[in-house]
């Protein structure tokens, strides 16, 4: 008889393309997931995975076990959204997922206001700028800024909160020198992005060295430090008292930022209170999320 486990495991390391990522996900060592693969490849009298120098690739015989294998993990969470469609208590684990600013600098007192109402309800705040798969509850809320509802799944079920938008920052004592003729900024980028065209001519032009960070928090850093010129949402940039939006500057459209559940979890009482009261949370923000909280001339 074939152990539901063994396949999860091979499942796992079929879906991430490595041993190594299934060990990551699943949340233990390589010789762990290698074991249960064996076990499985031996129950069945056949040879999962062929091992190449560049990795890991399904044999015939993986490729027809990862078709069934899909069914399964499918009607496994199928099966377990409708139980959790009826669990009505208020208590219990609750995974949110929602881009790390937005966690950071906008949401977490609302998120503090949350549990101080439901004591019995553990949260978990997966701050990622990926959508995680509701579907496979990597997560039971996701908030997600989404240019385009098209472009989501259908199975995920939303509902539409209010606009964001970004702007352009410089330190205050970075845009009095500039504007006093000092030399110009340089960009500030996310590393992997990278420097528009229009900021080489007119106005806004930056020097032809960008300055690049790792990751959000560095980048908010660097501007305040005077280093240049970057654009950030406009409750960051707004909220910070070190910032000032570049005069003469346009406001950029980043897009409706959406609450989204799946299928029967989103029934459960406590998943039902979180999207109810996050997204009225939301609603009190449209001003500042839509750069229209301060007066800037």
């Amino acid at each position: 008889m074939i152990d539901w486990d063994d396949v999860r495991y091979f499942l796992a390391a079929a879906q991430g393309g490595s041993v190594r990522a299934a060990a990551k996900r699943l949340g233990v060592n390589h010789a762990t997931v290698l074991r249960r693969i064996a076990q499985l490849e031996d129950r069945l009298g056949a040879q999962m995975f062929e091992k190449l120098p560049s990795g890991y690739r399904l044999t015939a015989a993986g490729e027809e076990v990862l078709e069934f294998a899909d069914q399964m993990q499918a009607s496994s969470h199928q099966l377990e959204t409708r139980v959790l469609g009826r669990d009505q208590s208020v208590r219990g684990l609750l995974r949110v997922t929602l881009p790390a600013p937005l966690a950071a600098h906008l949401l977490m007192p609302n998120f503090a206001d949350f549990v101080r109402l439901h004591p019995d309800i553990e949260m978990e705040i997966l701050s990622s700028g990926e959508l995680a798969n509701l579907t496979n509850r990597e997560a039971d809320v996701a908030i997600r800024v989404v240019y385009d509802r098209e472009a989501l799944p259908l199975n995920l079920h939303g509902l539409k909160g209010p606009e964001l938008y970004g702007g352009f920052y410089m330190s205050g004592d970075r845009l009095a020198e500039w504007q006093a003729g000092g030399p110009d900024p340089r960009w500030i980028a996310i590393s992997g992005h990278g420097v528009p065209d229009w900021t080489r001519q007119g106005e806004l032009r930056t020097t032809g060295t960008p300055f690049r960070t790792m990751d959000f928090e560095a980048q908010i850093a660097a501007v305040r430090q005077g280093i240049g010129i970057t654009t950030l949402p406009c409750f960051v940039g707004d909220a910070d008292p070190l910032l000032e939006r570049v005069p003469g500057t346009n406001l950029h459209l980043y897009g409706p930022i959406w609450v989204l559940t799946q299928g029967e979890t989103r029934k459960t009482k406590r998943v039902r209170l979180f999207t109810e009261f996050v997204s009225r949370r939301l609603a009190a923000y449209a001003p500042l999320l839509a750069g229209l909280s301060i007066s800037r001339d």
